[in-house]
């Protein structure tokens, strides 16, 4: 359902942080921080799940990046399984973290290499280049910067977008209903 621009309000201002397992906090603060460049982490031990009362004590470590927003980890033992740490498909699970220029991307390329993590890349996808390796709890991780013309790319497929995810639904549908079913595909507004 399209809804008109000047509809389109939200309090949402931003991401405070997006949060991922970890098999252990010294290890990932070390990719973080001292392969990645990311400030100083922080952290809190909590002793409870969240919202189940549940005795599961973790600690939350919450790395800060340059635009105030955190990238956080859960370092929780009693709960974790080792296969959750193999390495994720990217259509699964992935994080992309900004850099401001090629020169950037490619001082990246060679610290990630340089601490031996293989790299994929850089990949030109049209608005963005990027490259990709993984971080030590399998999370595959993305380098990315914006070209030039980044904003008006997307402005352009914006202004279309209704037209192909029309066209993508009609594509993909009959896939969808064999594999998860019509229950699976409804929400309020869809034809399930």
């Amino acid at each position: 359902m399209a809804t008109d621009a000047a509809d389109q309000t939200s309090t949402i201002s931003g991401v405070h942080h997006a949060a991922f397992r970890c098999r252990d906090a010294d290890q990932t603060i070390w990719f973080y921080r001292d392969v990645l460049g990311l400030a100083d982490p922080t952290g809190i031990v909590v002793e409870e799940r969240p919202g189940s009362g549940a005795s599961d004590p973790y600690l939350h470590v919450f790395f800060r990046m340059g635009n105030g927003e955190y990238i956080a980890f859960f370092d929780a033992p009693s709960s974790a399984e080792g296969d959750w740490f193999l390495p994720k498909d990217g259509f699964d699970m992935h994080f992309a973290f900004e850099v401001a220029s090629e020169e950037e991307l490619e001082a990246m390329k060679v610290r990630l290499q340089d601490s031996g993590f293989p790299v994929g890349g850089p990949l030109d996808h049209g608005f963005v280049r990027s490259i990709y390796t993984y971080d030590p709890n399998g999370i595959q991780i993305e380098l990315t910067r914006r070209v030039d013309s980044h904003d008006e790319i997307l402005a352009h497929e914006q202004s279309s977008f209704e037209e192909t995810l029309a066209t993508w639904r009609k594509r993909t549908r009959s896939q969808k209903l064999e594999k998860f079913g019509a229950e699976a595909l409804t929400y309020p507004g869809g034809d399930g």
